[in-house]
């Protein structure tokens, strides 16, 4: 399968760069991913298509303040970076920018020298390995000088961090927000469970798995990041019970996603667990969790919208694509969502 089938004009104009004021109001695409029908509706309306006995997954990750601006220690040439994840007590996984003035034993400084990085190991996805000195606690040190890592597609300065977190982050842990989950208020969240739709929490901590380009032509030798999750018994409980009594599991998110068939086995049953997940799903996979999924609109050639191309097909899912460009629908992080039922 080649990488071009997943490419696809979007006209700069259409990519969000700011979030609307009221969540709940961005505009929503139904797809049917039987008859390929689609609707036009706010994102509000989605609990008219969720019935008692359905379950809602939600990612319950927390976006860090995980970007911070420094400068070489010794040539004070500037140097941005990333966290991705942490590999042990001080020291983590990261991207950095420009590359080439990190090699091993460089030191950064942040903030004066309240935080300093020394890079120890280069990583096979062209990141570093770095152990940090501080002497504050390191969180208070990240919400002093980070700023949340916005994708590069938006340009724009985000004047309130908490619109790049769900209203329902409680676990901190991702470089990027589960965007899907962006268009959710708590008012329409006590809507839906007062219908009597299940909604529980599951963890994957964003990191570069789920936005690191595809650079190979045959997509199929495409290797994804590993990135952490975590699965609570009560949430699997919840989701078994669900498919049990014949209701529909629909996850909001393609990190929702992920996690649910990373450890579903071949009935669809999940099990209480943690550990990292490097799956990577496109067309051709078998889906084993989930019935329905809530996403945005996604990057042209990346592995999101290979997900989503698996689980609806990639005939529908580039007609709708098609629609939703020509009806001017926002796109990424800050865009209007999908619901494929």
């Amino acid at each position: 399968m080649k990488l071009k089938e997943f490419d696809f004009y979007l006209p700069e104009e259409l990519i969000a760069q700011e979030p609307i004021e009221n969540r709940s109001k961005s505009r929503l695409l139904v797809l049917d991913k039987t008859s390929g029908e689609i609707e036009h509706r706010s994102f509000e309306d989605i609990i008219y298509y969720l019935k008692p006995g359905d379950c809602l997954v939600l990612n319950n990750t927390k976006v860090i303040p995980a970007r911070l601006m420094g400068r070489r220690k010794k040539t004070l040439g500037r140097i941005e970076m990333v966290l991705l994840k942490p590999v042990e007590v001080d020291t983590w996984e990261v991207l950095v920018k420009p590359g080439r003035r990190a090699p091993i034993g460089e030191e950064i400084e942040f903030g004066d020298g309240k935080l300093i990085a020394q890079v120890i190991e280069k990583t096979d996805f062209g990141g570093r390995i770095v152990k940090f000195f501080y002497k504050k606690p390191f969180q208070k040190i990240l919400d002093e000088l980070g700023e949340m890592p916005t994708p590069p597609y938006i340009k724009k300065k985000l004047q309130d961090k908490n619109r790049y977190q769900t209203v329902y982050a409680t676990n901190p842990g991702s470089a990027a927000a589960p965007t899907a989950g962006l268009h959710f208020t708590k008012e329409l969240l006590e809507k839906i469970k007062a219908k009597g739709i299940s909604t529980v929490y599951i963890t994957l901590h964003v990191g570069l798995g789920t936005f690191r380009p595809v650079t190979v032509e045959n997509i199929e030798e495409h290797k994804m990041h590993a990135e952490y999750y975590e699965i609570s018994q009560e949430a699997a409980d919840i989701i078994n019970s669900t498919k049990e009594s014949g209701g529909r599991v629909v996850a909001v998110g393609t990190t929702s996603t992920r996690t649910l068939e990373t450890v579903a086995d071949a009935n669809g049953k999940i099990r209480p667990c943690n550990g990292w997940s490097d799956i990577f799903i496109y067309p051709g996979y078998k889906f084993k969790a989930i019935d329905g999924l809530i996403t945005n609109f996604h990057l042209p050639k990346s592995t999101l919208i290979m997900l989503v191309c698996a689980f609806a097909g990639k005939e529908k899912v580039f007609k709708a694509y098609k629609e939703a460009i020509n009806e001017k629908y926002r796109f990424f992080s800050f865009g209007d969502a999908m619901l494929i039922m």
